[in-house]
């Protein structure tokens, strides 16, 4: 993969703000891509930004990936930036946590809302980009909770088999349109995300913080968590010409954690 493998491509990165988001940007700004940081909040979208080439990155803030509206006005305003997209890279999600029988209605739908439905909306807004170029790549970021079962986040791991499907179903239906689709399904990873799940563990069981995240990181067989840029090379291959026949898979970095035949 070259130093630049993504000159002068438009990418745009939902939950652009933090960890894996954040690297994922600032990997295709090195790459030589310019960036739409789309978020909620715009004050971690501005840091990211300020962090990043001049000129390599727009903030798109108010990014609701829930809201039908929000998506469509900041799909705009990012192709008022740099033009038409042609990378896209739903990252945006929620990880709750919550015994099956304590998981009410509200909670559910909010979980298949912002890890599901949200990649949902904001793809298909940004697909009709892709097929006017007969090109392009829709990367997802699920979640190894897309391809094995964890308790106690019903909600998460339903959200992210579903990713996990829509995947594989738009990478058949644009296969022949020069679109790939493809997922990365991370395993525990150095972010906010993991940082509140330690956080509701030590609330619920009492144990300490180190006890909490050595037990996690115990499920990774290399007995380490994956960093956020380890995330961010994979997406930056599959978005690089060098990938160009990868589609439909769901890659998981997670240090062996999962094997998937």
């Amino acid at each position: 993969m070259t130093e630049k493998c993504l000159e002068n491509r438009h990418v745009l990165v939902t939950g652009a703000g933090t960890g894996i988001g954040a690297a994922i940007a600032t990997a295709c700004v090195d790459a030589g891509a310019y960036v739409s940081l789309a978020g909620r909040r715009r004050e971690p979208l501005v840091a990211v930004q300020s962090s990043l080439e001049r000129g390599g990155a727009h903030v798109v803030a108010d990014f609701d990936v829930t809201d039908e509206n929000k998506v469509r006005a900041g799909v705009a305003a990012a192709r008022v930036a740099f033009g038409p997209i042609e990378i896209l890279v739903n990252n945006a999600g929620e990880a709750p946590s919550a015994p099956f029988v304590k998981t009410d209605l509200a909670s559910w739908n909010r979980a298949l809302a912002v890890n599901l439905t949200g990649v949902f909306l904001v793809t298909r807004e940004v697909i009709p980009d892709m097929l006017a170029k007969r090109a392009g790549r829709v990367i997802n970021i699920a979640s190894t909770a897309g391809l094995v079962g964890y308790a106690y986040v019903s909600a998460y791991v339903a959200a992210k088999h579903g990713v996990i499907g829509l995947t594989r179903s738009l990478a058949l239906e644009f296969s022949r349109a020069g679109i790939a689709v493809n997922a990365v399904c991370p395993g525990y990873t150095e972010t906010p995300l993991f940082e509140r799940a330690i956080d509701n563990i030590v609330a619920k069981t009492g144990r300490s913080r180190d006890d909490a995240r050595a037990t996690l990181a115990a499920t990774n067989p290399q007995g380490r968590l994956v960093t956020p840029r380890e995330v961010a090379d994979a997406v930056l291959w599959l978005a690089s010409p060098a990938a160009g026949s990868i589609t439909g898979q769901a890659i998981a970095i997670a240090g062996g954690e999962v094997m998937v035949g």
